[in-house]
């Protein structure tokens, strides 16, 4: 049985590829050419823009903007206000050819008011502490922090608690 996906009215979305059982709520906006896969939930004042993958299982909090070139891997965890740019040398009026692709691999997380360049690689499983500012690609299940992000350590695969008990 399949579950349609649930879209607040105060929502604009323009795309036509929303998973099952995906939330949208109030604020957001989707691009006509953005991807949502199934039981997603995308909360409020979120902006995805038109060249956007987002996999299945995704949680994408409150005050992020998802712009062009990002794709989300399945089962990704993006903070309340974490920042993606897509042009490395902004400027008003001034577009880029094509913008660089930022991929974020599946299980990665992302806390709060952390900042991704474009361009980048999350590996499998990292985790961005929150605030950080990722410069540059990050391996494959490793913690990193600070303003550049820096590895601090390495986390066990699979999805257990990423700190000792």
């Amino acid at each position: 049985m399949s579950v349609a996906p649930r879209i607040h009215p105060l929502a604009d979305v323009q795309s036509n590829h929303i998973g099952e059982g995906t939330s949208v709520w109030q604020f957001v906006v989707i691009l006509q050419g953005a991807r949502i896969g199934k039981n997603c939930n995308v909360c409020a004042q979120v902006f995805i823009e038109n060249d956007v993958v987002v996999g299945d299982n995704v949680t994408v909090k409150c005050g992020v903007q998802l712009w062009d070139g990002v794709t989300l891997e399945d089962n990704v965890f993006v903070g309340p206000n974490v920042t993606f740019t897509n042009d490395p040398f902004p400027r008003s009026k001034v577009y880029p050819a094509s913008f660089p692709r930022t991929l974020v691999k599946r299980g990665a997380s992302i806390g709060a008011n952390a900042t991704i360049l474009p361009g980048v690689t999350l590996g499998e499983g990292c985790l961005v502490g929150a605030g950080a500012v990722v410069t540059k690609s990050v391996p494959s299940h490793a913690l990193v922090v600070g303003n550049p992000a820096r590895v601090i350590r390495s986390l066990p695969s699979g999805n257990p608690a990423p700190f000792p008990t």
